[in-house]
């Protein structure tokens, strides 16, 4: 059964950790009007304030969800412990232990929070973001690629030399179908376009059927099929994993292994740090709540200090395991766990270390 304590301890970890996003996203926002000045002259007001910051708001602070955790947990624990009444509450017969229990709750609702905006509500905002990004300040879309080649289903691979989204056009076509090893048909095509919806139109075409050792040929002008690929399916930037729900990742990321399709780590980190944002919240809560609750001479400073530096590392650890995986050194998984592995040990050192 919570307690009044309980309800303290819940109301000023929330507020402490509202109140440090609201100053901290002030400062980003400053920061970054400043920094796109120029580019906003020639953007509406309301699209830069309803399209851009509003989007950019939440995604901002969302990113940063687990600094804004430890900075607000060693804030107001600081303060708690240099009033003396974390001393207080564990004479009169808290144990440490249960103690942690409205931090663990606290935590428990921030990393809800976060998991929900990360899978439903931030990227849809993000497209908007994105497009706003695009259209005003600099333009990141993937309009070409080259060189193509992904399976469309078992079976049936495709090919496009060039592909040109401004006109919807790829160049240099090819589609093989495959019974085993054994090449079936073979369609090549000078041009197709992409219409709607998978149907593709083929232009100067020509068919080969292989039959064993017999070979039939078929040409024409112009051919309208159904080819289950998109060009978002190889036109990828770096933000569209971004744009994607927790459920469309997953999907997105595994028909693109089934069509061997290579570049999609960004993707599979995406997916896997906002797995591993939730953990973090559990595991720099019960860093900050080691760390602070005791009190030491020289007040609350001390403790800031070294929060701020855990907290700038963790998120640079977090970072720097990111490029492995990008560089196929380490399983995006892996990379996206391995801070949360190692501060794991941090926290459970620094728990049994704590005052009780």
């Amino acid at each position: 059964m919570l307690k009044k304590i309980d309800f303290y301890i819940i109301k000023k970890f929330l507020g402490t950790y509202f109140f440090a996003i609201a100053l901290i996203i002030s400062i980003a926002v400053v920061f970054d009007i400043n920094e796109k000045l120029d580019k906003f002259l020639n953007a509406p007001m309301k699209a830069i304030v309803i399209d851009y910051y509003l989007n950019f708001i939440p995604y901002f602070a969302n990113l940063f969800s687990p600094l804004f955790t430890f900075i607000a947990v060693i804030f107001f624990t600081s303060k708690l412990a240099d009033n003396s009444e974390i001393i207080a509450m564990l004479s009169s017969g808290i144990s440490f232990k249960r103690l942690m229990v409205p931090y663990m709750i606290s935590a428990a609702i921030i990393a809800g929070v976060t998991f929900y905006l990360n899978s439903f509500v931030i990227p849809p905002a993000n497209a908007t973001r994105i497009e706003f990004q695009n259209k005003y300040v600099k333009n990141k879309r993937v309009d070409y690629a080259s060189n193509i080649q992904l399976q469309v289903e078992p079976g049936v691979i495709a090919y496009l030399s060039r592909f040109d989204n401004s006109t919807k056009t790829g160049y240099r076509f090819s589609l093989d179908k495959f019974e085993g090893k054994l090449l079936k048909s073979r369609l090549t095509a000078q041009s197709v376009t992409y219409d709607s919806a998978y149907h593709w139109v083929i232009k100067d075409y020509m068919i080969r059927d292989f039959n064993g050792l017999r070979e039939t040929l078929r040409s024409g002008n112009q051919l309208d099929s159904i080819i289950s690929i998109e060009p978002s399916d190889f036109l990828i930037s770096r933000y569209d994993s971004e744009i994607m729900t927790t459920k469309e990742l997953r999907t997105y990321i595994d028909k693109q292994k089934e069509r061997g399709v290579a570049n999609i780590k960004d993707f599979e980190i995406e997916y896997e740090r906002r797995f591993a944002m939730t953990a973090a919240s559990f595991i720099l809560t019960t860093i900050g709540m080691s760390l602070a609750s005791r009190k030491v001479k020289g007040g609350m400073g001390i403790n800031i200090g070294i929060g701020l530096l855990l907290s700038f590392s963790y998120i640079l650890f977090t970072t720097v395991s990111s490029t492995f995986a990008v560089s196929g050194a380490m399983s995006p998984r892996l990379a996206m766990w391995l801070p949360n592995i190692i501060y794991t040990v941090i926290a459970v050192f620094l728990y049994f270390k704590a005052p009780k």
